[in-house]
């Protein structure tokens, strides 16, 4: 399995995960958001070192510019312009890049929505359909 298969699948054995703000724990109430998907995603895979963000509240996004999110993704990666299955699809909600999937099979992704959970989501429908929307792709994929 190559490094997108990983992440990919490491990306479904989510699904169903109740969402949580800032918690990352598989399968169970506790759940997961949106961020924290990405970074247990992409550890679980091998592509990316244990990180532990600091606090951001749940509507950060309504309230400041300050890219924290974005900030966050462009550590580890770039942006392209079309994505690839395990790439980063990002979307501006509110005032800032705000809430990003795990690109499946474009527009088919992987995200914690607020409303439900770790789910699969066409985003070339609504809800994220309307939003605007960047891809991003890891600097450096791990075998």
């Amino acid at each position: 399995m190559d490094a997108r298969e990983r992440v990919t699948a490491a990306a479904r054995s989510w699904l169903c995960t109740p969402f949580h703000h800032e918690a990352r724990v598989k399968g169970v109430k506790g759940g997961v958001d949106c961020a924290q998907l990405l970074i247990a995603v992409y550890h679980e895979a091998g592509q990316i070192p244990e990180i532990q963000p600091e606090h951001y509240p749940h509507d950060w996004h309504l309230h400041r510019d300050e890219e924290k999110y974005l900030s966050w993704v462009e550590k580890f990666a770039h942006q392209v312009d079309v994505p690839q299955p395990g790439d980063v699809a990002i979307f501006r909600i509110g005032r800032t890049w705000s809430h990003a999937g795990i690109v499946i099979e474009w527009p088919m992704i992987i995200h914690a929505w607020f409303a439900t959970s770790v789910e699969y989501c066409d985003a070339s429908k609504e809800p994220l359909r309307s939003y605007a929307r960047r891809f991003y792709t890891l600097d450096e994929w791990r075998p």
